[in-house]
């Protein structure tokens, strides 16, 4: 039985992948089509601190469980890059900068305390303020975000849990809280669109 574990875990992980994937089609599409227009260094930073969060949680035993955090991290930068090529949004704000160095401050604090847990909490803290922003533009336009987008990535976030060969506080704490965001903000759009009906389209002429 204990040699089937990492073939499920990795079946498990695959599926996360592969759910990441058809979660950011859409979106590549509409970059390429123009309707979107991603902001470079958010992108670069949210990359930057998934990758941390893929080294820490990999270092901490999580095994197949993290090749899902580092898939994730590599389409997160390459929506960066690609952000950066067709000269979407560059502009950078001091926030940004703020998050960026407290990303990177992830791994000198590893070092220091031996232990990944500190990077993960450091990199899952700074993922975290990132959604208040989000949050609180859906507070007011509940239906600029997409739902569906939101519940692919909770189910990934559940399946890379699911998928870890050692689950501990380092190696759950960041799918899990992102996970739970992800939940937090498809509550407050549910809740949202009760009160608030969907924009006008505008009339064909």
């Amino acid at each position: 039985m204990e040699m089937g574990v990492p073939v499920i875990q990795a079946g498990l992980s695959a599926a996360a992948m592969a759910l990441t994937f058809v979660a950011f089609v859409p979106y590549f599409r509409s970059v390429f089509s123009g309707t979107t227009r991603p902001h470079v260094f958010s992108w670069l930073v949210w990359g930057s601190n998934t990758s941390v969060a893929f080294v820490a949680t990999l270092s901490a035993g999580g095994g197949a469980g993290a090749w899902a955090v580092g898939f994730s991290a590599a389409i997160t930068l390459a929506v960066a890059a690609l952000a950066w090529t067709r000269r979407a949004d560059v502009s950078i704000t001091r926030t940004d900068w703020l998050f960026f160095l407290a990303g990177l401050a992830a791994i000198p604090v590893w070092f220091v305390a031996s232990d990944p847990l500190w990077a993960i909490a450091l990199v899952t803290a700074v993922e975290l303020l990132g959604f208040g922003p989000t949050m609180r533009k859906s507070w007011h336009q509940p239906w600029s975000e997409p739902v569906s987008f939101l519940a692919i990535l909770a189910v990934r976030n559940a399946l890379v849990i699911a998928a870890l060969e050692q689950r501990s506080l380092a190696t759950m704490l960041f799918p899990a809280a992102m996970a739970g965001a992800c939940i937090l903000l498809i509550g407050i759009l549910v809740v949202r669109r009760q009160s608030l009906p969907p924009p006008a389209r505008p009339a064909r002429v």
